[in-house]
């Protein structure tokens, strides 16, 4: 029996043709991800203070109450002869006011340390902000790690505690960009003026 002309080529061509479609599929798949669906973003991607979006644009005053006028841009400032940049914003209050969880979430970390006395770090629900309270008189009673707060819980009091200065009450309030897995003392600091300035004193 004669063999078909041109069968033998005909095939070689298909198998070439099938090898190189299953090359590119497989080279299209591997850059893709199916893992758990957490959103890692790189530092040089994070969020500058003009764009931040999802849970931060939700922020409420962190001091009852507090006039927007009584905002100070201190965002940037020199500390210490210049050594380091603030990283937060400082609203000044007598000693005593209450402060509240400026987004609902989990009290993260208490502690206490020399520039910032009493501290709190509060973690957002989605775990993507964590909230930095400095200076604190004292935090509310029965307050504890691992706690979940709601959206104007008060959580602690306007202090002078460590580097504050003595009778200089106020409250250092931060707010950083967190990747997956960062702990609550890492993050990206972001500058939390824009975000608070255009809020009315009760929103």
């Amino acid at each position: 029996m004669r063999r078909s002309a041109g069968r033998g080529p005909l095939s070689r061509f298909g198998w070439v043709m099938l090898g190189l479609i299953v090359v590119g599929v497989g080279g299209f798949l591997s850059m893709l991800s199916f893992g758990s669906g957490d959103v890692v973003v790189p530092e040089a991607q994070a969020p500058a203070s003009g764009g931040v979006t999802g849970g931060a644009a939700a922020l409420i005053m962190p001091i009852a109450d507090y006039p927007v006028t009584s905002l100070r841009h201190d965002w940037g400032d020199p500390r210490e002869g210049g050594e380091r940049r603030h990283q937060g914003i400082d609203l000044m209050a007598p000693d005593g006011t209450p402060v509240v969880a400026a987004l609902p979430g989990t009290v993260e970390k208490l502690f206490d340390s020399a520039r910032g006395g009493h501290t709190l770090y509060i973690r957002s629900l989605d775990r993507r902000w964590s909230l930095y309270y400095a200076h604190l008189k004292s935090y509310a009673p029965g307050l504890t790690e691992g706690q979940r707060v709601a959206q104007g819980q008060v959580v602690g009091y306007v202090g002078d505690t460590g580097n504050a200065g003595a009778g200089n009450t106020h409250l250092h309030f931060g707010i950083s960009w967190m990747r997956a897995g960062d702990g609550w003392y890492q993050g990206e600091p972001v500058d939390p003026y824009p975000l608070l300035a255009g809020k009315t004193a009760s929103s």
